[in-house]
């Protein structure tokens, strides 16, 4: 029987070093992406900010806002090549982990209807529907409402 090495996995906080490989990943995955000044003024603004590496190589990151109480899920993404590893799912965990850790007890995002693989991803994390934020996205022909999902992450006290 041969061993399999199974890659290394790894979540720090994003550096400025680790832009051009996020932006990269942006790029490749979104027909409208973020731009580096984007991710450069989230870092800036102190928001916490996150790549999940594996082998030593930037896979994926993650983007969140947190004040009074609740998070706000920004940015989640996982780079072509490492899509349908379970990697999302991770990243997805440890940073709803990062809200709970930094008081949040509410978790808000916006998804593309278009995007039923990350719609179903935070489904099954246990967000809902609450709303709809009409032409929110550049789209191809205009513009893409976005679904406005939530997640208690701690049960209000009666």
């Amino acid at each position: 029987m041969v061993a399999v090495a199974r890659p290394s996995t790894e979540m720090r906080l994003m550096r400025g070093e680790d832009l051009p490989a996020v932006h990269a990943l942006e790029t490749a995955s979104y027909e409208f992406p973020w731009t580096a000044g984007i991710f450069a003024d989230c870092l800036r603004a102190g928001h916490p900010c996150w790549v999940l590496c594996v082998d030593g190589a930037v896979a994926g990151y993650g983007v969140l806002s947190i004040g009074a109480g609740e998070a706000h899920l920004l940015n989640l993404c996982i780079g072509p090549d490492w899509r349908g590893r379970g990697l999302g799912r991770h990243l997805l965990r440890r940073l709803l982990d990062i809200a709970r850790w930094n008081g949040a007890q509410q978790v808000f995002l916006e998804v593309r209807p278009s995007n039923p693989v990350a719609h179903d991803l935070y489904v099954s994390a246990g967000f809902h529907e609450i709303g709809r934020r009409p032409r929110y996205y550049p789209a191809k022909d205009g513009r893409e409402d976005a679904i406005v999902m939530t997640l208690e992450l701690v049960k209000p006290s009666v």
